[in-house]
């Protein structure tokens, strides 16, 4: 929060004509159409109502970011590429309408690490933007891959975060989730999934190969601020190839940070018994 207001880093935006270059992207069956007609009416806007309510709710400022299921969902590397460069240069005539208002994380097309890393120093350098926001896996890969080392390099180099964020559709069937749809989505399994991916960054070692990045996590931190004493003590336990430089929960707080994105209770809440 600044003197002026918050500055919120989980705003999502959907961007007119994208819809039209990739295929089409199914949204979960579970979800009110009403709610879902709320969203869309919000998504592309900026100034006939995004803008009204920042300033009806004390935002200062709004770090926007392409909305789920982003440029990970694309299976072709290519349009991929042609669409992050869409996407972000969108983003940036937003900014630049409203500079004092809007700032930006960048898109980036994954499916081809070295474009990603071109897209990202293009981003930071040329259009401004404040770091990248990648939406969970990227068709089934994670980002402790080796693949993105070089990510997690220009990432450090460029002093930026990446915000680690949930996406869909999910890399995994879960048969946990069988019977149950209400616990796919937002509800209860992007958390867990998107801390389990964070958890795959920190125990591979990414951050010990590249101690200036930066990983920011959501909704709290996705569940994972509650185990840290649990990590530490756990992985005392085993016996790892490659062992971790620091116990688990001193990545936290350093390398991973959280916001409370999504998270709409101000006050904490108290539940009495009844007996």
């Amino acid at each position: 929060m600044t003197g002026n207001g918050y500055i919120a880093v989980e705003e999502a935006v959907a961007v007119p004509g994208l819809a039209e270059r990739r295929p089409p992207i199914t949204l979960p069956g579970t979800i009110d159409p009403a709610f879902v007609e709320h969203v869309m009416a919000r998504l592309p806007d900026v100034a006939d109502l995004r803008l009204p309510d920042m300033d009806a709710n004390g935002v200062a400022m709004q770090v926007l970011s392409l909305t789920v299921p982003g440029i990970e969902a694309d299976p072709d590397a290519q349009r991929a590429v042609d669409n992050a460069r869409y996407v972000n240069d969108s983003l940036a005539e937003i900014v630049h309408a409203h500079p004092d208002r809007f700032a930006a994380f960048a898109a980036l097309p994954l499916q081809d690490p070295g474009a990603a890393v071109t897209e990202l120093r293009r981003a930071v350098e040329h259009l401004g933007f404040k770091g990248a926001l990648v939406n969970d896996h990227v068709q089934g890969r994670y980002l402790d891959d080796p693949a993105f080392d070089r990510l997690w390099a220009t990432l450090a180099e460029l002093d930026v975060p990446l915000y680690l964020h949930p996406g869909m559709p999910p890399a995994d069937s879960w048969h946990v989730l069988d019977g149950h749809p209400e616990l796919d989505g937002a509800l209860w399994s992007w958390q867990a999934t998107t801390g389990g991916h964070a958890m795959r960054v920190i125990m591979a070692g990414v951050f010990d190969r590249h101690p200036d990045a930066r990983m920011i996590l959501g909704h709290a931190g996705e569940f994972l601020p509650f185990q840290l004493s649990r990590f530490d003590s756990r992985y005392a336990t085993l016996a790892v190839p490659n062992p971790l430089q620091r116990p688990p929960s001193e990545y936290f707080g350093t390398n991973v940070v959280v916001t409370t994105s999504g998270v709409s209770c101000p006050p904490p809440r108290s539940r009495r018994s009844s007996t």
